[in-house]
Protein backbone atom coordinates (compact mmCIF):
# COMPACT_ATOMS: atom_id res chain seq x y z
CA UNK A 1 0.00 0.00 0.00
CA UNK A 2 2.81 2.44 0.86
CA UNK A 3 4.58 1.68 -2.43
CA UNK A 4 1.33 2.44 -4.24
CA UNK A 5 1.04 5.82 -2.50
CA UNK A 6 4.67 6.69 -3.25
CA UNK A 7 4.25 5.78 -6.91
CA UNK A 8 1.31 8.18 -7.14
CA UNK A 9 3.31 10.93 -5.45
CA UNK A 10 6.25 10.53 -7.84
CA UNK A 11 3.94 10.52 -10.84
CA UNK A 12 2.23 13.71 -9.71
CA UNK A 13 5.63 15.35 -9.15
CA UNK A 14 6.57 14.41 -12.72
CA UNK A 15 3.42 15.97 -14.10
CA UNK A 16 1.81 12.67 -15.05
CA UNK A 17 -1.98 12.48 -14.74
CA UNK A 18 -2.95 9.73 -12.31
CA UNK A 19 -6.06 8.53 -10.51
CA UNK A 20 -5.41 7.63 -6.88
CA UNK A 21 -6.84 4.17 -6.16
CA UNK A 22 -7.04 2.00 -3.11
CA UNK A 23 -9.03 -0.81 -4.71
CA UNK A 24 -8.27 -4.38 -3.77
CA UNK A 25 -7.28 -4.95 -7.42
CA UNK A 26 -5.19 -1.93 -8.51
CA UNK A 27 -6.32 -0.40 -11.77
CA UNK A 28 -9.78 -1.97 -11.59
CA UNK A 29 -12.40 -0.10 -13.59
CA UNK A 30 -15.85 -0.18 -12.06
CA UNK A 31 -16.92 -2.40 -9.21
CA UNK A 32 -17.17 -1.68 -5.50
CA UNK A 33 -14.89 -4.21 -3.79
CA UNK A 34 -17.98 -5.93 -2.40
CA UNK A 35 -15.88 -8.95 -1.53
CA UNK A 36 -12.60 -7.09 -1.13
CA UNK A 37 -9.62 -8.91 -2.62
CA UNK A 38 -11.63 -12.14 -3.01
CA UNK A 39 -14.20 -13.80 -5.20
CA UNK A 40 -16.73 -16.29 -3.90
CA UNK A 41 -16.30 -19.96 -4.78
CA UNK A 42 -19.72 -20.99 -6.05
CA UNK A 43 -21.55 -23.98 -4.59
CA UNK A 44 -19.12 -24.51 -1.71
CA UNK A 45 -19.98 -26.41 0.30
CA UNK A 46 -22.51 -28.31 -1.75
CA UNK A 47 -26.02 -28.44 -0.19
CA UNK A 48 -26.85 -30.98 2.50
CA UNK A 49 -28.98 -32.71 -0.12
CA UNK A 50 -25.73 -34.46 -1.06
CA UNK A 51 -26.47 -36.67 1.95
CA UNK A 52 -29.01 -39.43 1.42
CA UNK A 53 -32.30 -38.64 3.13
CA UNK A 54 -31.47 -34.95 3.57
CA UNK A 55 -33.01 -33.55 0.40
CA UNK A 56 -35.33 -31.22 2.35
CA UNK A 57 -32.73 -30.09 4.91
CA UNK A 58 -30.07 -27.42 5.01
CA UNK A 59 -27.28 -26.09 7.19
CA UNK A 60 -28.12 -24.85 10.66
CA UNK A 61 -26.28 -22.07 12.48
CA UNK A 62 -22.69 -22.55 11.34
CA UNK A 63 -20.57 -21.75 14.37
CA UNK A 64 -17.05 -22.62 13.36
CA UNK A 65 -14.75 -23.52 10.50
CA UNK A 66 -11.14 -24.66 10.27
CA UNK A 67 -9.09 -25.43 7.15
CA UNK A 68 -6.50 -28.08 7.84
CA UNK A 69 -5.88 -28.01 4.07
CA UNK A 70 -7.82 -26.98 0.98
CA UNK A 71 -9.11 -30.53 0.78
CA UNK A 72 -9.93 -30.99 4.47
CA UNK A 73 -12.09 -28.25 5.99
CA UNK A 74 -13.97 -28.80 9.26
CA UNK A 75 -17.44 -27.23 9.40
CA UNK A 76 -19.15 -27.00 12.80
CA UNK A 77 -22.88 -26.32 13.04
CA UNK A 78 -25.81 -26.47 15.47
CA UNK A 79 -27.68 -29.27 13.76
CA UNK A 80 -29.73 -29.02 10.58
CA UNK A 81 -32.77 -26.94 9.70
CA UNK A 82 -35.55 -27.44 7.14
CA UNK A 83 -34.77 -26.14 3.68
CA UNK A 84 -36.99 -23.11 3.16
CA UNK A 85 -37.65 -21.13 0.01
CA UNK A 86 -38.19 -17.39 0.29
CA UNK A 87 -41.97 -16.92 0.58
CA UNK A 88 -43.84 -14.49 -1.63
CA UNK A 89 -44.02 -10.97 -0.23
CA UNK A 90 -47.44 -10.51 1.35
CA UNK A 91 -48.94 -7.11 2.20
CA UNK A 92 -50.41 -6.47 5.63
CA UNK A 93 -52.91 -3.65 5.09
CA UNK A 94 -54.55 -4.36 8.43
CA UNK A 95 -51.31 -3.45 10.17
CA UNK A 96 -50.21 -0.66 7.91
CA UNK A 97 -50.77 0.14 4.23
CA UNK A 98 -47.03 0.21 3.55
CA UNK A 99 -46.07 -2.95 5.42
CA UNK A 100 -45.29 -6.35 3.94
CA UNK A 101 -43.36 -9.47 4.89
CA UNK A 102 -40.80 -10.71 4.19
CA UNK A 103 -39.04 -7.61 2.98
CA UNK A 104 -37.45 -8.72 -0.27
CA UNK A 105 -34.20 -6.83 0.21
CA UNK A 106 -33.31 -8.44 3.57
CA UNK A 107 -32.60 -12.01 4.70
CA UNK A 108 -35.84 -13.81 5.50
CA UNK A 109 -34.19 -16.74 7.26
CA UNK A 110 -32.27 -16.46 10.51
CA UNK A 111 -30.64 -19.76 11.43
CA UNK A 112 -29.95 -18.67 15.00
CA UNK A 113 -33.10 -17.15 16.51
CA UNK A 114 -36.30 -18.51 17.99
CA UNK A 115 -37.20 -21.65 19.90
CA UNK A 116 -37.44 -23.63 16.66
CA UNK A 117 -34.20 -22.39 15.14
CA UNK A 118 -31.89 -24.91 16.77
CA UNK A 119 -32.05 -27.16 19.81
CA UNK A 120 -28.64 -25.82 20.76
CA UNK A 121 -29.86 -22.24 21.12
CA UNK A 122 -31.72 -22.24 24.44
CA UNK A 123 -31.18 -23.34 27.99
CA UNK A 124 -28.18 -23.95 30.20
CA UNK A 125 -27.31 -27.24 28.52
CA UNK A 126 -28.65 -26.53 25.06
CA UNK A 127 -31.93 -28.43 25.36
CA UNK A 128 -33.89 -26.54 28.01
CA UNK A 129 -36.62 -24.49 26.40
CA UNK A 130 -36.71 -26.60 23.25
CA UNK A 131 -40.31 -26.48 21.99
CA UNK A 132 -39.95 -28.06 18.58
CA UNK A 133 -40.04 -31.59 17.28
CA UNK A 134 -36.74 -33.16 16.35
CA UNK A 135 -36.90 -34.53 12.83
CA UNK A 136 -39.51 -31.94 11.85
CA UNK A 137 -38.31 -28.56 13.06
CA UNK A 138 -34.65 -29.52 13.32
CA UNK A 139 -32.34 -32.50 13.13
CA UNK A 140 -29.53 -32.73 15.65
CA UNK A 141 -27.21 -34.39 13.15
CA UNK A 142 -23.95 -33.65 11.34
CA UNK A 143 -22.77 -31.13 13.89
CA UNK A 144 -19.21 -31.63 12.63
CA UNK A 145 -18.40 -32.56 9.05
CA UNK A 146 -15.30 -32.44 6.87
CA UNK A 147 -15.61 -30.90 3.42
CA UNK A 148 -13.20 -31.24 0.49
CA UNK A 149 -12.08 -28.61 -2.00
CA UNK A 150 -15.03 -29.33 -4.30
CA UNK A 151 -17.58 -28.89 -1.51
CA UNK A 152 -18.29 -32.56 -0.91
CA UNK A 153 -18.86 -33.83 2.61
CA UNK A 154 -16.17 -36.50 2.93
CA UNK A 155 -16.49 -37.21 6.66
CA UNK A 156 -19.42 -36.93 9.07
CA UNK A 157 -18.51 -37.10 12.75
CA UNK A 158 -22.05 -38.05 13.73
CA UNK A 159 -20.72 -40.40 16.42
CA UNK A 160 -20.16 -37.28 18.56
CA UNK A 161 -23.49 -35.50 17.95
CA UNK A 162 -24.80 -36.79 21.27
CA UNK A 163 -22.12 -35.01 23.34
CA UNK A 164 -22.60 -31.67 21.59
CA UNK A 165 -25.18 -29.14 22.74
CA UNK A 166 -23.94 -25.88 21.27
CA UNK A 167 -20.64 -26.54 19.52
CA UNK A 168 -18.94 -23.16 19.30
CA UNK A 169 -15.52 -23.40 17.63
CA UNK A 170 -13.17 -25.93 16.05
CA UNK A 171 -9.37 -25.72 15.75
CA UNK A 172 -6.12 -27.64 15.48
CA UNK A 173 -3.10 -26.73 17.59
CA UNK A 174 -0.56 -25.56 14.96
CA UNK A 175 2.30 -27.03 17.00
CA UNK A 176 0.78 -30.51 17.33
CA UNK A 177 2.32 -33.03 14.88
CA UNK A 178 -0.63 -35.38 15.42
CA UNK A 179 -3.13 -32.65 14.45
CA UNK A 180 -5.69 -33.39 17.12
CA UNK A 181 -9.02 -31.67 16.49
CA UNK A 182 -10.35 -29.48 19.31
CA UNK A 183 -14.01 -28.52 19.69
CA UNK A 184 -15.29 -26.00 22.23
CA UNK A 185 -18.92 -26.58 23.29
CA UNK A 186 -20.09 -23.56 25.24
CA UNK A 187 -23.40 -25.04 26.46
CA UNK A 188 -21.71 -28.21 27.64
CA UNK A 189 -19.01 -26.10 29.35
CA UNK A 190 -16.44 -28.42 27.82
CA UNK A 191 -13.43 -28.47 25.52
CA UNK A 192 -13.00 -31.72 23.59
CA UNK A 193 -9.79 -33.06 22.03
CA UNK A 194 -10.25 -35.70 19.29
CA UNK A 195 -7.83 -37.72 17.18
CA UNK A 196 -7.50 -36.30 13.69
CA UNK A 197 -9.65 -39.06 12.20
CA UNK A 198 -12.42 -38.38 14.71
CA UNK A 199 -12.45 -41.94 16.02
CA UNK A 200 -11.34 -41.23 19.58
CA UNK A 201 -12.09 -38.57 22.19
CA UNK A 202 -8.72 -38.39 23.94
CA UNK A 203 -9.30 -35.57 26.44
CA UNK A 204 -12.02 -33.38 27.90
CA UNK A 205 -11.28 -30.15 29.74
CA UNK A 206 -14.06 -28.97 32.02
CA UNK A 207 -16.85 -31.14 33.34
CA UNK A 208 -19.36 -31.82 30.59
CA UNK A 209 -22.73 -30.28 31.42
CA UNK A 210 -21.57 -28.71 34.70
CA UNK A 211 -20.80 -24.97 34.78
CA UNK A 212 -18.30 -23.47 37.19
CA UNK A 213 -15.45 -21.02 37.65
CA UNK A 214 -12.49 -22.89 39.05
CA UNK A 215 -9.54 -24.97 37.91
CA UNK A 216 -11.70 -27.80 36.55
CA UNK A 217 -14.84 -26.04 35.28
CA UNK A 218 -15.82 -23.57 32.57
CA UNK A 219 -19.00 -21.58 32.13
CA UNK A 220 -19.66 -21.27 28.41
CA UNK A 221 -16.13 -21.20 26.92
CA UNK A 222 -15.62 -19.91 23.39
CA UNK A 223 -12.20 -20.15 21.65
CA UNK A 224 -8.65 -21.54 21.99
CA UNK A 225 -5.07 -20.48 21.28
CA UNK A 226 -1.63 -22.05 21.84
CA UNK A 227 1.98 -21.08 22.41
CA UNK A 228 4.73 -23.01 20.55
CA UNK A 229 5.22 -25.30 23.58
CA UNK A 230 1.47 -26.12 23.34
CA UNK A 231 0.54 -24.08 26.40
CA UNK A 232 -3.20 -23.59 25.94
CA UNK A 233 -5.35 -20.50 26.48
CA UNK A 234 -9.17 -20.76 26.65
CA UNK A 235 -11.48 -17.76 26.47
CA UNK A 236 -14.19 -18.48 29.05
CA UNK A 237 -16.29 -16.64 27.78
CA UNK A 238 -20.09 -16.06 27.67
CA UNK A 239 -20.98 -16.54 31.34
CA UNK A 240 -17.55 -16.44 32.96
CA UNK A 241 -15.37 -13.44 32.14
CA UNK A 242 -11.85 -14.78 32.15
CA UNK A 243 -8.98 -16.30 30.21
CA UNK A 244 -7.78 -19.70 31.46
CA UNK A 245 -4.23 -20.98 30.94
CA UNK A 246 -3.25 -24.66 30.86
CA UNK A 247 0.04 -26.42 30.27
CA UNK A 248 0.54 -28.71 27.28
CA UNK A 249 -1.03 -31.63 29.15
CA UNK A 250 -4.14 -29.74 30.18
CA UNK A 251 -3.10 -28.97 33.75
CA UNK A 252 -4.58 -25.72 35.05
CA UNK A 253 -2.00 -22.97 35.56
CA UNK A 254 -3.92 -19.73 36.15
CA UNK A 255 -6.88 -17.58 35.11
CA UNK A 256 -7.48 -13.85 34.89
CA UNK A 257 -10.33 -11.44 34.20
CA UNK A 258 -13.21 -9.78 36.03
CA UNK A 259 -16.77 -8.88 35.11
CA UNK A 260 -17.04 -5.56 33.29
CA UNK A 261 -19.89 -3.11 32.74
CA UNK A 262 -20.52 -2.83 28.99
CA UNK A 263 -20.75 -1.14 26.63
CA UNK A 264 -18.02 1.37 27.47
CA UNK A 265 -15.91 -0.25 30.17
CA UNK A 266 -12.24 0.43 29.43
CA UNK A 267 -10.79 -0.81 32.72
CA UNK A 268 -7.90 -3.23 32.16
CA UNK A 269 -8.71 -6.88 32.72
CA UNK A 270 -12.50 -6.51 32.81
CA UNK A 271 -14.67 -8.30 30.27
CA UNK A 272 -18.28 -8.89 29.37
CA UNK A 273 -18.12 -11.37 26.51
CA UNK A 274 -14.67 -12.91 26.22
CA UNK A 275 -15.19 -14.03 22.66
CA UNK A 276 -11.77 -14.64 21.19
CA UNK A 277 -8.16 -15.29 22.08
CA UNK A 278 -4.97 -15.32 19.99
CA UNK A 279 -1.30 -15.60 20.98
CA UNK A 280 1.66 -14.06 19.18
CA UNK A 281 4.43 -16.71 19.30
CA UNK A 282 7.16 -14.10 18.91
CA UNK A 283 6.21 -11.76 21.77
CA UNK A 284 4.06 -14.33 23.63
CA UNK A 285 1.43 -11.63 24.01
CA UNK A 286 -2.16 -12.75 24.44
CA UNK A 287 -4.84 -10.85 22.49
CA UNK A 288 -8.39 -11.12 23.88
CA UNK A 289 -11.66 -9.76 22.48
CA UNK A 290 -14.00 -8.01 24.90
CA UNK A 291 -16.86 -8.23 22.44
CA UNK A 292 -19.56 -6.23 24.25
CA UNK A 293 -17.18 -3.34 24.92
CA UNK A 294 -15.83 -3.33 21.35
CA UNK A 295 -12.17 -3.66 22.21
CA UNK A 296 -9.15 -5.92 22.08
CA UNK A 297 -7.07 -6.23 25.24
CA UNK A 298 -3.44 -7.34 25.25
CA UNK A 299 -1.76 -9.24 28.11
CA UNK A 300 1.47 -11.03 28.72
CA UNK A 301 1.21 -14.80 28.95
CA UNK A 302 0.55 -14.63 32.70
CA UNK A 303 -2.33 -12.15 32.49
CA UNK A 304 -0.56 -8.84 33.15
CA UNK A 305 -2.33 -6.10 31.21
CA UNK A 306 -0.16 -4.43 28.55
CA UNK A 307 -2.37 -2.54 26.09
CA UNK A 308 -5.79 -2.24 24.48
CA UNK A 309 -7.45 -0.76 21.41
CA UNK A 310 -11.05 -0.20 20.41
CA UNK A 311 -12.71 -1.50 17.26
CA UNK A 312 -15.04 1.49 16.85
CA UNK A 313 -18.75 2.04 17.33
CA UNK A 314 -20.96 0.44 16.26
CA UNK A 315 -18.81 -2.65 16.43
CA UNK A 316 -19.05 -6.22 17.66
CA UNK A 317 -15.64 -7.88 17.25
CA UNK A 318 -16.83 -11.42 16.77
CA UNK A 319 -13.80 -13.33 15.49
CA UNK A 320 -10.14 -12.65 16.20
CA UNK A 321 -7.52 -14.13 13.86
CA UNK A 322 -3.75 -13.69 14.03
CA UNK A 323 -1.91 -14.44 10.80
CA UNK A 324 1.67 -15.63 10.52
CA UNK A 325 2.73 -12.20 9.22
CA UNK A 326 1.60 -10.79 12.61
CA UNK A 327 -1.50 -9.02 11.35
CA UNK A 328 -4.67 -9.07 13.43
CA UNK A 329 -7.94 -9.64 11.60
CA UNK A 330 -11.41 -9.16 13.08
CA UNK A 331 -14.74 -10.35 11.70
CA UNK A 332 -17.18 -7.71 12.95
CA UNK A 333 -20.83 -8.64 13.38
CA UNK A 334 -22.26 -5.11 13.61
CA UNK A 335 -20.57 -3.78 10.47
CA UNK A 336 -20.37 -7.10 8.58
CA UNK A 337 -16.76 -6.40 7.69
CA UNK A 338 -13.46 -8.23 7.77
CA UNK A 339 -11.06 -5.74 9.38
CA UNK A 340 -7.26 -5.69 9.36
CA UNK A 341 -5.10 -4.21 12.14
CA UNK A 342 -1.38 -4.37 12.64
CA UNK A 343 0.04 -6.14 15.68
CA UNK A 344 -0.22 -2.90 17.71
CA UNK A 345 -3.85 -2.28 16.82
CA UNK A 346 -3.51 0.32 14.04
CA UNK A 347 -6.39 0.11 11.55
CA UNK A 348 -5.28 -0.82 8.01
CA UNK A 349 -8.18 -2.02 5.84
CA UNK A 350 -11.67 -3.52 5.82
CA UNK A 351 -14.20 -4.97 3.42
CA UNK A 352 -17.61 -6.63 3.55
CA UNK A 353 -21.36 -6.11 3.21
CA UNK A 354 -24.33 -7.38 5.19
CA UNK A 355 -26.76 -9.61 3.34
CA UNK A 356 -27.55 -13.11 2.18
CA UNK A 357 -26.20 -12.96 -1.37
CA UNK A 358 -23.00 -14.90 -2.12
CA UNK A 359 -20.11 -12.94 -0.65
CA UNK A 360 -22.24 -10.98 1.79
CA UNK A 361 -22.14 -11.78 5.50
CA UNK A 362 -24.44 -12.05 8.48
CA UNK A 363 -22.91 -12.81 11.84
CA UNK A 364 -19.53 -14.26 10.89
CA UNK A 365 -18.47 -16.49 13.77
CA UNK A 366 -15.49 -18.39 12.38
CA UNK A 367 -12.62 -17.61 10.01
CA UNK A 368 -9.82 -19.74 8.61
CA UNK A 369 -7.27 -19.75 5.76
CA UNK A 370 -5.92 -22.80 3.94
CA UNK A 371 -2.36 -23.23 2.58
CA UNK A 372 -3.53 -22.11 -0.88
CA UNK A 373 -4.72 -18.76 0.48
CA UNK A 374 -8.46 -19.46 0.33
CA UNK A 375 -10.50 -17.77 3.06
CA UNK A 376 -13.34 -19.58 4.84
CA UNK A 377 -16.10 -17.92 6.86
CA UNK A 378 -18.73 -19.49 9.12
CA UNK A 379 -21.98 -17.52 9.44
CA UNK A 380 -24.35 -18.09 12.32
CA UNK A 381 -27.37 -16.07 11.19
CA UNK A 382 -27.16 -16.88 7.48
CA UNK A 383 -26.62 -20.51 8.44
CA UNK A 384 -23.84 -21.24 5.98
CA UNK A 385 -20.13 -21.52 5.34
CA UNK A 386 -18.48 -19.64 2.49
CA UNK A 387 -15.21 -20.09 0.63
CA UNK A 388 -13.40 -17.13 -0.96
CA UNK A 389 -10.42 -17.35 -3.33
CA UNK A 390 -8.03 -14.43 -3.91
CA UNK A 391 -8.88 -12.44 -7.02
CA UNK A 392 -6.35 -12.29 -9.84
CA UNK A 393 -4.13 -9.25 -9.39
CA UNK A 394 -5.37 -8.52 -5.87
CA UNK A 395 -3.14 -6.49 -3.58
CA UNK A 396 -1.48 -9.16 -1.46
CA UNK A 397 -1.37 -6.84 1.54
CA UNK A 398 -5.17 -7.03 1.67
CA UNK A 399 -5.37 -10.83 1.61
CA UNK A 400 -5.91 -12.46 5.00
CA UNK A 401 -2.51 -14.00 5.73
CA UNK A 402 -1.62 -17.59 6.35
CA UNK A 403 -2.28 -18.94 9.84
CA UNK A 404 0.52 -19.80 12.21
CA UNK A 405 1.51 -23.35 11.30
Amino acid sequence: MMRHVLAIAFAVAAGVAVHAQFAAVPGQKGGQDQTGPYEVVANWPRPLSQLAGHETWTWGAVQGIFAESANRVYVLQRGELPLLERPAEVPYPGVGPSLSFPVSQTPFRNASVGPLSSPGNSGSDGWNGWKGTLGVDARWEHCLVVVDAAGNIVESWTQWDSIFRRPHSVAINPYDPQKHVWVVDDRQHAVYKFTNDGKTLVQTLGVRGVPGEDATHFNRPTFLAWLPDSTLFVSDGYANTRVVKFDKDGTFLRAWGQKGTPPNDTRPGTFDAVHGVQVDPRSRRVYVTDRSSARIQVFDENGTFLDQFGTGRPSTPQVLYLSADRSLWVADNSTSKIVKYDIDGHYLYSWGSQGEWPGAMWNVHGMSVDPEGNLYLAEVNNGRAQKFRPRAGANRALIVGQPIR
